[in-house]
């Protein structure tokens, strides 16, 4: 009988798209050949994966895994939103999801990390959705939130069912006040931040890159108005202030309650929480974001197959 070899069952994987147990019981069914192990994958419509792996994945859904002082959120992506109505698809992103909650949220982790349901990695047990499911599907982004103290805040827009949507975000808090009362406001923070999309926590920490390039479109709006460069300068201070208000968490009208900003609401719940809150992380993934969709042109698809 033929030695399997780990080389042998490297190539059969890079050749088919197919996981690594497959390969190896393949090969082993076929006595090494690796054309009858092609077949065989084949066969048991297990080498498709790789025939689907070209095509654009920009829909899916946002998984999201809780522990208290501790949640991640992840991006599995699928083909079309068919599939991701698919309730093999939905119970494959809350396990990704919950999965990702033992590892330290990255990517490779969880990719790497064994699927419980499966007994294989996620990568692999990915593979045999999209065998089983017929559509590309991905792990694409991850984002993981810790306090030693506090609470991670969960949040799902669009929810398609429990703890999985279209839009998923995370916000922890630092406080050793009330548990209910942080939950409460995190939440509702979580809420804001999944509407206004803010890119920083606050004004000192937005990517200096994005304030230089806001900065010099003011200058250049502002030199337009003919005024000395003294009073120019007056007028782009203004609004860069103005500019780090609307993005900032902290320094934004607070949609719950537009009366009071995000870090004056959170002053307020401070009192019933019995504890200082710091805000000390946000985490926000909207489903495909970033993703360049391929345009079909229907008819001239049918007119390509028309013509033979």
């Amino acid at each position: 009988m033929t030695e399997i070899t780990a080389a042998m069952v490297k190539q059969l994987r890079e050749m088919t798209g197919a996981g690594m147990m497959d390969c190896k019981k393949a090969l082993a069914e076929n006595n090494g050949d690796m054309e009858a192990s092609i077949d065989w994958l084949r066969a048991k419509g297990i080498s498709k994966a790789d025939k689907k792996s070209g095509r654009t994945a920009a829909e899916g859904l946002i998984g999201i895994a809780g522990a208290g002082h501790k949640a991640v959120v992840v991006e599995v992506n699928s083909e079309t939103d068919f599939v991701a109505r698919n309730d093999s698809f939905q119970e494959l992103v809350r396990g990704v999801a919950n999965v990702a909650l033992t590892t330290d949220g990255s990517v490779d982790a969880i990719a790497a990390a064994t699927y419980p349901a499966t007994g294989k990695s996620v990568t692999d047990t990915i593979k045999d959705a999209i065998a089983t499911i017929g559509e590309n599907m991905a792990l694409r982004r991850a984002a993981l939130l810790e306090v030693e103290h506090g609470v991670v805040a969960t949040y799902i827009h669009n929810a398609a069912g429990d703890g999985i949507g279209k839009l998923g975000v995370l916000v922890a808090l630092k406080s050793v006040g009330d548990k209910a009362v942080l939950t409460s406001i995190g939440r509702q923070v979580a809420m804001h931040v999944a509407a206004t999309n803010p890119l920083a926590i606050r004004a000192e920490e937005v990517d200096q890159a994005v304030a230089d390039r806001e900065r010099a479109i003011f200058i250049e709006q502002a030199r337009e108005s003919g005024k000395p460069d003294a009073i120019i300068e007056k007028m782009v201070d203004g609004r860069m202030r103005k500019f780090f208000e609307e993005v900032a968490l902290l320094s934004q009208a607070f949609v719950v309650n537009p009366d009071l900003t995000v870090g004056a609401a959170i002053k307020e719940a401070e009192k019933e929480a019995g504890a200082a809150i710091e805000v000390v992380g946000m985490a926000r993934l909207l489903l495909g974001e970033g993703i360049e969709k391929e345009e079909s042109d229907f008819a001239a698809e049918v007119a390509a197959v028309a013509k033979g």
